[in-house]
């Protein structure tokens, strides 16, 4: 190991002042030697070279104390020093040694070198101008001769085998002499100690056995060879500390470098010179702050510490579990915070017009600004539109239709009015001419299904054994309706509407092996679209090919009306539940007579279906409802078979038919042709007082149906929203009808009297949005009529 990597400790806390202050020997020192291999290399800490504010080269000058590092009595101003600091100045030699003097080498054993160093007489001091490498050395006292090892790398070997210049042996003789030295007064002081001994002994064993050692012996010094000065009777060296371990600035009497906080505090810098910090010395390292008198020019000043806050006393301390009153003060705060912002977020929000409103506070908009009024006799019982006093008169009604029904957008105009209390005809123009009707096919469809069957009939769906074993056959009722919706959602469509997971989970409790499931359409006959209808109507968003059975009425939207259909809905329904089940389906089949039901669900009673095809003008539930009328008059279930039966039961119950040509119940085909008074007869039959007419019980339910302007079904989008209409809004109930070039609207209205008038106006050869308005301001007219 190169000796310059073993720590080295000063033997004076002089900075660079106490070069120049007594005479000494100069002597050249040659730059250690390299550390070679791969250890670390050592900075060097001699003279100038030392880095500023290390441990070598401290930026606060030490303490001068007199005796110590400063004479007692004033000493001479000392001759300038050299910009390089002396190895022996640090050291803690105060005796000049003759450069020029050769030590005397005595004999030794192989790889020790035994050394002589003689003490002189006073030399002058060294002039300022010494070589950089030169140091200073003195021995203070006479000392014996302490043989000293130092171990040297093998690669330093051949280097020692040959002569060594004088300066560059007298540097080496004097560094193994200081540290002989040291080692010796650590040995005096730790003798005591056994545990820090042994080890100490045992390296100290191991480097004079180990080879490449030198020992060196320094005679004696003679004593009177030159007077003491009063810097040099100080007390001896401190001993060297353990290798590794830096002694604290407590150990011995010499001063050390301090540290300055930026607080003012002081503490004793540490040499550590990449030393680690051993653990087993914990007490070496503890830094104390020393007290100072004076103050450096540079240092700030120091800051004096907080005074403590004087303990409280045994009244005001507080009692075990009481929290402390500032604590309590800040908790007290927050919650009054908390409470003001609940307060003031409740004012916030009783300011509010709707919160005021719903509370009924005295300043909410809504708040009444008088005494409430004296209640006021309530009945229970529905009261329908007056039928007594001033009747309406067809002169009234001419005046009032006379403007609107002259508008030339409406065409080919034809229409009626009927009062229905007396059954007088009001206004007639051209009424009996039959023209084409449009969706006001469906009031005629409506009345026969009415007139001919149960009003609680509900239509049926089922799943019944096929004739192969787990093969099952959805057969048809005619039911349109069903919805596929899960079971607990209601569809907005049909409103008690039967579901098909309801069928099929029926099935499936029924039947746990069905492998096929197939479909019976059996029950409708003839052609799936009817004559007059277009290529574009089935499937469309208003149409499909009928069929006994479908989903929805063939709807891919189960909840919106104007949903595409598709195509074939009975076969794709039969699909859905095959999926459903987990078996393929097998297509269309006829079940067996008398098969057994695994599954039935019906639909909602006749009543609510009509309501439901006039409501949304739905032309696949009236075609399926025309057909129903065909089965219950004995006809085919056909569009042929349902209008044969449509005609032949309003001629049975005494309304005129004459002109009358249906080829459909939905009214799509363009071949259909009604007279506007057989439509104002069937709603004034409708519209009756009870009794008078012996089908108006049964045709009541046709009026609920009816869309009202403004507010449902085909009256609520883009209808009666002119300036000529507007007044129709809510007033007007009727069923609307439109194709190309066609508009119609048949239905009723309570004029200004609070009388109902039934009314029917078709125009053919129109456009179609100018002739819609023009047919709602028309409708709208009697509503303004006082018609007396």
């Amino acid at each position: 190991m190169p000796e310059n990597d073993q720590p080295m400790w000063p033997s004076s806390d002089e900075d660079r002042s106490s070069s120049g202050a007594r005479k000494t020997t100069p002597m050249s020192l040659p730059d250690p030697p390299d550390s070679g291999g791969d250890r670390a290399p050592v900075p060097k800490v001699t003279g100038s070279e030392a880095p500023k504010g290390s441990w070598f080269a401290p930026n606060v000058p030490p303490e001068p104390v007199p005796g110590l590092n400063a004479p007692v009595e004033e000493p001479a101003p000392p001759p300038p020093t050299s910009a390089k600091q002396d190895l022996a100045d640090r050291l803690g030699s105060r005796e000049p040694k003759p450069a020029e003097q050769p030590p005397s080498a005595q004999p030794a054993d192989e790889g020790t070198r035994y050394i002589e160093v003689e003490q002189p007489g006073p030399e002058p001091a060294a002039p300022a101008s010494a070589v950089e490498s030169t140091q200073f050395i003195e021995v203070k006292q006479p000392t014996p001769v302490v043989p000293v090892e130092r171990y040297v790398p093998p690669r330093e070997q051949e280097r020692r085998e040959q002569p060594e210049e004088p300066q560059q042996q007298q540097w080496r003789e004097e560094l193994q002499y200081w540290r002989a030295e040291q080692q010796r007064r650590e040995e005096q002081l730790n003798r005591g100690g056994a545990q820090r001994e042994e080890p100490q002994r045992e390296e100290a064993q191991q480097r004079t056995d180990a080879p490449w050692t030198q020992h060196i012996e320094l005679r004696e010094d003679r004593a009177g060879d030159r007077p003491a000065e009063p810097g040099d009777r100080r007390p001896g060296l401190p001993p060297e500390p353990p290798r590794g371990v830096v002694p604290s600035a407590s150990v011995g009497s010499l001063a050390r470098p301090q540290r300055i906080e930026p607080d003012g505090h002081r503490f004793d810098a540490e040499a550590t010179v990449g030393i680690e910090r051993p653990t087993q010395f914990p007490g070496v390292f503890q830094q104390q702050p020393q007290p100072r008198n004076d103050q450096p020019r540079n240092e700030p000043p120091r800051a004096e510490p907080p005074a403590e806050p004087p303990a409280p006393s045994a009244a005001e301390a507080p009692s075990a579990g009481e929290p402390p009153k500032k604590r309590r003060k800040g908790k007290l705060i927050a919650l009054v915070v908390v409470v003001l912002l609940v307060l003031a977020g409740g004012g916030v929000a009783a300011a509010t017009p709707k919160v005021a409103n719903r509370l009924g506070l005295p300043w909410a908009p809504n708040a009444p600004k008088g005494d409430a009024p004296s209640p006021g006799a309530a009945t229970r019982q529905l009261q329908g539109p007056a039928t007594a006093g001033t009747a309406p008169t067809a002169n009234g009604v001419k005046s009032a239709l006379a403007s609107a029904a002259g508008n030339g957008a409406l065409g080919q105009l034809t229409g009626s009015v009927i009062d229905p209390v007396t059954g007088t005809v009001l206004w007639d123009h051209s009424s009996s001419s039959p023209v084409t009707p449009a969706s006001t096919t469906k009031v005629l469809t409506s009345a026969a299904a009415l007139l001919s069957l149960d009003h609680d009939s509900r239509l049926s769906t089922k799943i019944v054994q096929g004739a192969d074993p787990g093969t099952v056959i959805l057969v048809g009722g005619g039911d349109t309706t069903l919805t596929s919706l899960p079971l607990g959602t209601e569809s907005p469509l049909y409103p008690g509407a039967a579901h098909v997971d309801d069928l099929v989970a029926q099935v499936k409790k029924a039947a746990p092996g069905v492998k096929k499931v197939q479909v019976d359409l059996t029950l409708f006959k003839g052609p799936t679209t009817a004559p007059g209808w277009e290529a574009g109507d089935a499937p469309s968003t208003y149409a499909t090919q009928m069929a006994p059975v479908m989903a929805d009425g063939g709807r891919l939207s189960p909840k919106d009306n104007g949903s595409q259909r598709t195509a074939n809905a009975g076969s794709a329904l039969a699909s859905s539940i095959a999926s459903k089940l987990g078996v393929p389906a097998g297509g269309q089949a006829t079940a067996p007579k008398d098969a057994k039901v695994l599954g039935e669900v019906k639909s909602a009673p006749l009543t609510e279906l009509v309501s439901d095809l006039m409501v949304l003008s739905d032309d696949v539930l009236a075609e399926a409802i025309a057909r129903q009328v065909a089965l219950a008059n004995g006809e085919e279930a056909s569009y042929a078979g349902g209008a044969r039966a449509t005609i032949k039961v309003l001629k049975d119950h005494g309304f005129d038919v004459s002109g009358v040509a249906l080829s459909d119940g939905s009214g799509i085909s363009s071949q259909n042709r009604i007279p506007a008074r057989l439509l104002t007869q069937l709603l004034a039959a409708a519209a009756a007082p009870e009794g008078k007419n012996p089908g108006t019980a049964k045709l009541r339910p046709v009026l609920a149906g009816l869309p009202v302007a403004g507010g449902s079904g085909t009256l609520a989008d883009k209808r009666f929203d002119t300036p000529a209409s507007q007044a129709g809004r809510g007033w007007v109930r009727a069923k609307t009808g439109t194709l190309t070039g066609v508009n119609t609207l048949a239905g009723l209205v309570l004029d200004q009297d609070g009388r109902v008038l039934v009314f029917a106006f078709m125009s053919n050869g129109s456009d179609t949005e100018p002739g819609r308005d023009a047919i709602d301001a028309l409708a709208t007219s009697l509503r303004k009529c006082g018609c007396a």
